[in-house]
């Protein structure tokens, strides 16, 4: 009896690796798939505590996002409403009383939850500006797009519209994301396009409908300089948010394009992923060899079977940090150092590598992706001065 205790006891003791390996494995599945599948809900993380129709007021529990003042989006009831709201009129040690602007669509009334968002607009059509429905011919198929003419300008007549930019979005969100950079290009003259692309939801989704984190996503943005060079571009910027920023990177090193292409504008880009994926990680408290793990299992072909990558990423090619000396046109960077989901040391670091083409504005307090709703005249003026400079 003894004997067959000491031999139960030995086999658990050796079966604690194994469990611990299994474990780890699972953690490392779970992170990958995080970071390249496409999320099918949002999590609601703001609660609405009163809302006064009569007053124009919405009453909301203090959160990350609740309380940066400026303009934002607030969708609520699992996606099904959304409004948009204003700047801060008071608060409580429990919540904050912002101006309602606008209720697009649903119900406030029997809403409980919901989230900030910072695109604010959902058509162009909401600046009052003209524009048409225009369809981009990717490799995967039709990807819709908007279109929006120049302003008149002193600089420029318009039967000119040689000058472009194509707005690129970030992850997990569509092109609306975009439309509140037309206002600030179509005052300088360019033509706007603004794209969807591959797993967006709007463009059609890749084979594996996994993210690459702009290994492949660029391709999309190669398709739109070819549009728009058939539609008489002579000379475009592009403009990425986030993960939009890296597909941009992307495209000025690799699309046979890239010639008529003049500048980019970044909006809290991410300029090397594994930077950005560390941050994250250990704010979740996954430690350096999981990481690592989690890297190997993204970037090999072995880990396709947990995550279901039609092909690696390849860490080092999106990494642009490493790689500023192939980058080859002016870069205005606008980013927050409080950002705390593509933190902005990488940014800082590309514009320390490279400061005869990169300039860097720095905001605080405007989080991730809101600069423009934080503060609007700022990140208007910064655009504005950069487009002036490479115009002249």
């Amino acid at each position: 009896m003894k004997d067959s205790r000491r031999h139960a006891a030995i086999w658990s003791l050796a079966l604690i690796p194994v469990a611990i390996l299994s474990a780890a494995m699972a953690v490392a599945v779970a992170a990958a798939r995080t970071i390249i599948v496409p999320p099918r809900s949002r999590i609601e993380d703001t609660r609405i505590a009163a809302f006064d129709r009569a007053a124009g007021t919405i009453t909301f529990s203090r959160s990350p996002d609740s309380i940066v003042d400026g303009r934002y989006s607030f969708w609520f009831s699992d996606g099904t409403g959304h409004a948009r709201v204003g700047g801060i009129l008071s608060e409580t040690a429990d919540t904050v009383t912002r101006e309602l602007l606008a209720v697009d669509f649903g119900d406030l009334d029997t809403a409980r939850r919901g989230r900030f968002n910072g695109w604010l607009y959902l058509s162009p059509g909401d600046l009052g500006v003209p524009f048409e429905e225009a369809i981009v011919d990717t490799e995967l198929g039709q990807a819709p797009a908007w279109l929006v003419p120049p302003g008149r300008t002193q600089q420029e007549p318009p039967d000119a519209p040689d000058r472009w930019v194509i707005q690129v979005h970030g992850r997990a969100v569509v092109r609306a994301e975009t439309i509140r950079a037309i206002g600030v290009f179509r005052d300088a003259g360019y033509t706007s396009l603004l794209i969807s692309y591959r797993n967006d939801t709007e463009a059609p989704p890749s084979a594996d409908a996994r993210y690459a984190l702009g290994d492949t996503e660029w391709r999309d943005i190669d398709a739109a300089l070819r549009f728009a060079r058939d539609h008489g571009a002579r000379s475009i910027v592009l403009m990425g948010w986030s993960m939009g920023g890296a597909g941009v990177l992307q495209a000025i090193a690799r699309s046979p394009y890239s010639d008529i292409v003049s500048g980019a504008v970044l909006d809290s880009p991410v300029v090397d992923w594994v930077t950005a994926l560390d941050y994250q990680a250990r704010a979740k408290g996954i430690i350096r060899p999981l990481r690592a793990l989690v890297y190997a299992m993204l970037g090999n072909r072995w880990g396709r079977i947990f995550t279901g990558q039609r092909e690696p990423i390849d860490f080092a090619r999106l990494d642009f940090v490493t790689r500023a000396s192939e980058l080859h046109v002016p870069i205005l960077i606008l980013h927050s150092d409080d950002d705390a989901y593509i933190p902005a040391d990488a940014s800082h670091a590309l514009a320390a590598a490279r400061p005869d083409i990169v300039t860097l504005v720095a905001f605080t307090g405007a989080r991730h992706t809101k600069l423009w709703n934080r503060d609007p005249q700022r990140w208007n003026a910064a655009i504005a001065k950069w487009l002036a400079a490479l115009d002249s």
